[in-house]
């Protein structure tokens, strides 16, 4: 481990730990776009908005799981850089219960508090009932999409990147064979979208606590290790909370947006359904790569080597700022042609290409966004990463879309997201500047 992160070349480095996480979030991504597909396949405008409304859910429970899998995993990683290997296992273990019991306690407070929640989503009465079926599976099975965050991330941090990427791409593939299934076959609609969700993240968190026990050195899920110190109880939590903040800013980001759009009709927040899906063809390989490079940050943080670190963060805004502008500038040109692949509608069409465009144009801002707030997570600055969480999704865009909306209507709905993006990523520079002008 010690080679590979302190002596190896950057790039190869960079590469070896991030493409893993690129091609799991890539097979995701495909899973994203089948599943959309197969669901605008049945032509029911409603079930489309209905699945739209509740997917702030899922990334909910992604940032549930972040609070112990990135937060956890950012600690491990300084603590590998410092050579403190029996401590690791000691967070390692404590994360991984941690997310069981948070989860668990969770999972009842979301069905007692169901219908409160769906209005609040943006669910009305054409789109409840479908919106609450796949709310409902969703939950009950929300302890594997939360728990596989916690060993997904953490075995990354001593160099097993591949296996991670096995285990996502394992659940991913069982989860859209399924899809098909039980939406065509077994007539189960959204309940039957999420099922196959659910039995695809059972599938990728067994792989996971299955490779984390046969190939890792430092890391334990073995109860006699849940014991932390409070100092690293307070480590995991400052970088923890604010990354789960940022996907919780997703979800009331994804629900704000709906909530100003359906008052354009169900139409419309169809097509931006259909927008995002799409969209994540290149913001989640923006995040593989952002992500998977975390590791490597943080263990040269901890091993104090400003010199690689800054080496590091150099390639990482070159290969995230590249990939972006060359694949929004495909999607640009193609966005009519990719929209009508889910639903041959002329007005979704329409709505969708215009809606991707405009996203796509400030794509270049996510990549530098990304590298940002992984280094603030990477390096423990725990403010600095939740200013980062509660901006982009959160408080600037909120008020972007406030002020958008209120001037321009529907297109400054549209157009928020971009004019936050800009702001966001300036937001990120000046922090940097401050945090780490004296790391050297």
């Amino acid at each position: 481990m010690e080679e590979l992160f302190e002596k190896a070349p950057v790039k190869k480095v960079y590469y070896q730990l991030a493409l893993p996480v690129v091609f799991s979030m890539i097979i995701s991504m495909i899973y994203n776009i089948a599943d959309t597909y197969f669901v605008a396949k049945t032509g029911n405008t409603d079930l489309v908005a209905g699945i739209t409304v509740s997917s702030p859910l899922f990334m909910f429970m992604l940032a549930v799981g972040d609070i112990f899998g990135l937060g956890g995993s950012a600690l491990i990683s300084r603590l590998f850089g410092q050579k403190r290997y029996e401590e690791s296992k000691h967070v390692s273990s404590f994360s991984f219960y941690g997310d069981i019991i948070f989860t668990i306690i969770l999972t009842v407070l979301l069905l007692v508090f169901e219908a409160p929640i769906m209005h609040l989503l943006g669910a009305n009465a054409q789109t409840y009932q479908y919106a609450a079926e796949f709310y409902r599976v969703l939950v009950i099975g929300s302890v594997f999409i939360t728990l596989s965050l916690v060993p997904g991330n953490m075995i990354r941090t001593e160099g097993l990147a591949i296996k991670s990427m096995i285990a996502t791409i394992s659940g991913t593939v069982l989860a859209i064979i399924l899809d098909p299934i039980f939406l065509f076959g077994f007539k189960w609609g959204a309940a039957g979208v999420a099922f196959a969700n659910v039995l695809g993240y059972a599938l990728n968190t067994g792989l996971l606590i299955y490779f984390t026990w046969k190939d890792s050195k430092f890391l334990s899920f073995n109860p006699k290790y849940i014991k932390v110190s409070w100092h690293h109880f307070k480590e995991i939590i400052a970088i923890g909370i604010p990354s789960s903040v940022t996907n919780f800013m997703q979800t009331f980001g994804m629900a704000l947006l709906n909530n100003y759009l359906v008052i354009y009709g169900n139409d419309k927040v169809a097509a931006m359904g259909i927008t995002q899906k799409v969209y994540g063809i290149v913001t989640l390989v923006l995040v593989g790569f952002a992500f998977g490079a975390q590791p490597l940050i943080g263990y040269n943080y901890g091993a104090k080597n400003a010199k690689r670190f800054r080496e590091v963060l150099r390639y990482d805004f070159k290969v995230e700022v590249i990939y972006a502008i060359i694949a929004s500038l495909v999607l640009i040109v193609l966005s009519p042609f990719v929209i009508k692949l889910f639903m041959n509608n002329p007005q979704i069409v329409a709505d969708g290409s215009y809606m991707l465009r405009v996203c796509l144009l400030t794509t270049p801002f996510i990549g530098a966004i990304l590298v940002y707030t992984t280094v603030f997570q990477s390096a423990g600055k725990g403010w600095s990463a939740l200013v980062m969480s509660i901006s982009r999704q959160g408080v600037v865009y909120f008020i972007s879309m406030v002020v958008m909306a209120k001037i321009l209507g529907y297109h400054g709905v549209i157009m928020a997201q971009p004019v936050t993006d800009i702001l966001t990523c300036v937001i990120g520079y000046l922090i940097y500047q401050k945090d780490f002008r004296k790391f050297k």
